[in-house]
């Protein structure tokens, strides 16, 4: 027995509903943003003598 067979109509339209929302939901990042989110533009650091340093 499958999960679409144990399910009731008013559950399955529920479900369907909720899929069409995320699929609208979709948003477009622009490259500079992709890269601020990764943190590459954050300070960097490297231990010099047992102290941190920033490069």
């Amino acid at each position: 027995m499958q999960l679409h067979e144990r399910l009731n109509e008013q559950t399955k339209q529920k479900l369907n509903e909720l899929k069409k929302q995320n699929k609208h939901k979709t948003e477009q990042y622009s490259k500079r943003e992709i890269l601020e989110l990764m943190g590459v533009n954050r300070p960097t650091y490297k231990r010099v003598r047992g102290a941190i340093r920033r490069k």
